[in-house]
């Protein structure tokens, strides 16, 4: 059969999914694969909600589009209200989108038209973090602090500064106790504001859990709301991105929740829609909405399929299913249960440096020494060895390389639906020990 499709590998050939069973995938020859990440922590539910596809039928019998320059919709109205009932304090305004590179777009385009409405034309300047991920049209890559994913297209880029993550495993010095560690991390955010110029500075971007780039780290306690003290000391603003790591996946539907912080916008976009439609959104303090209201009264942005109505209707019926039967509950617990058994299987392994993460957004980091903590030689691509072993025995997971640097590292994403059950995080981590185990063998 002749392939027209422009793939994102031009190598290989991908075998063919024809349908979806909760947890699993399954192909043209019907072999199944548990879907271990969610493909990319976006199928929160798996792959056979019967609400979702309910309700998708029911939207597309009503109305499937009309653009949002001549209409709003129910179901997008309806979205932003649940989602700003739940979200942090102040946030107020929902602005659909679809997708989370979009999102991020849209977060550092308002983040400049804010200031530019309220007098401070001079603010421009983004502050990111190393091995941040946020995203792949132009804006949020530059803002993405992944050396490897920005190396080729950095002509292209606007500068931007990018300091330390808080990377507790490799970053804590001997000695030093977590919250220490956390401080001092957050305090390299006052340095390089001041650096800049703090009257030139308009925002900080940063994933409360550090996704693909390097595979679920979550900040230390104490560490976030520094953050939010120093962006607050300088007027800059907070911008969180939670496409990977928010709507539940960590167990709270906003990540922040859990680091007891409220940022000026929040981007989200994954599991808002679980894969069942393209979907989503940048959620904004309301004095963000208010200045742009009083202002010029439009914000210069835009895209064709923003707040369309069969997404908006997919999103509604996801925290539905969240809500009524209580997810957020069951990744907690289910997280628990998946981090036990990966330290129960991996936690004494000889190449198991680190097992981290929150809820069911779990990360193994790969060592070739866990004494000296030092890596495997990049050119043995370990990771890529670990996602071929594991599909080929029937795991869908998420190995990346360059975890601490964009070249040295390697570490695996795990983020299945939530409704996995005991049995299937067994499948998983016994499947994923045995891909390990012969990947670092070949």
């Amino acid at each position: 059969m002749a392939n027209h499709i422009f793939g994102r590998a031009t190598k290989g050939e991908l075998p063919a999914a024809v349908a979806g069973d909760g947890c699993y995938l399954i192909d043209a020859q019907g072999k199944r694969y548990l879907d271990g990440s969610g493909g990319a922590a976006v199928s929160c539910l798996g792959h056979s909600n019967a609400r979702v596809r309910a309700a998708l039928h029911a939207q597309l019998d009503r109305l499937a589009f009309a653009h949002t320059g001549f209409f709003t919709s129910e179901a997008a109205e309806t979205l932003a209200d649940r989602l700003v009932a739940a979200a942090p304090d102040g946030i107020d305004r929902v602005y659909l989108v679809s997708g989370g590179s979009e999102a991020v777009e849209a977060a550092l385009k308002l983040a400049r038209q804010y200031f530019m409405e309220i007098g401070q034309s001079q603010r421009h300047r983004v502050i990111a973090r190393r091995q941040s991920y946020h995203g792949n049209t132009l804006g949020a890559l530059a803002a993405g602090g992944n050396a490897w994913r920005r190396q080729q297209f950095a002509p292209l880029l606007v500068e931007t500064s990018h300091i330390a993550p808080c990377y507790e495993y490799r970053d804590r010095a001997e000695g030093e106790n977590m919250e220490a560690y956390g401080l001092r991390v957050a305090e390299e955010l006052d340095a390089e504001i001041r650096r800049l110029g703090p009257e030139t500075v308009m925002a900080f971007v940063a994933e409360p859990v550090v996704g693909a780039t390097a595979g679920a780290v979550p900040a230390v306690n104490g560490y976030f709301k520094r953050i939010r003290e120093i962006c607050d000391r300088h007027g800059i603003l907070l911008i969180l991105d939670e496409v990977m790591c928010g709507m539940g996946r960590t167990g709270y539907l906003f990540a922040c929740e859990e680091d007891d912080v409220a940022p000026d916008m929040i981007t989200i976009a994954k599991g808002l829609g679980a894969g069942y439609q393209p979907i989503g959104a940048l959620l904004v303090q309301g004095r963000i909405y208010e200045a742009v209201a009083a202002g010029s009264g439009f914000f210069q942005h835009g895209h064709t399929y923003m707040g369309h109505a069969m997404a908006a209707a997919a999103a509604n019926a996801v925290l539905s299913e969240i809500e009524e039967h209580d997810l957020l509950t069951r990744v907690r617990a289910q997280g628990a249960k998946l981090d036990s058994a990966l330290r129960d299987a991996l936690g004494q392994h000889a190449h198991v440096g680190d097992i981290r993460g929150r809820g069911l957004f779990r990360g193994v980091e790969l060592v070739a020494d866990r004494e000296t903590k030092a890596v495997f030689d990049p050119a043995r691509k370990l990771y890529a060895r670990i996602k071929a072993e594991a599909f080929a025995d029937g795991l869908i997971c998420y190995p990346m390389g360059g975890t601490i640097d964009g070249v040295h590292g390697d570490h695996i994403l795990l983020a299945p639906p939530f409704i996995i059950s005991d049995a299937e995080i067994d499948e998983l981590v016994g499947k994923l020990a045995g891909a390990i185990d012969r990947a670092i063998a070949a």
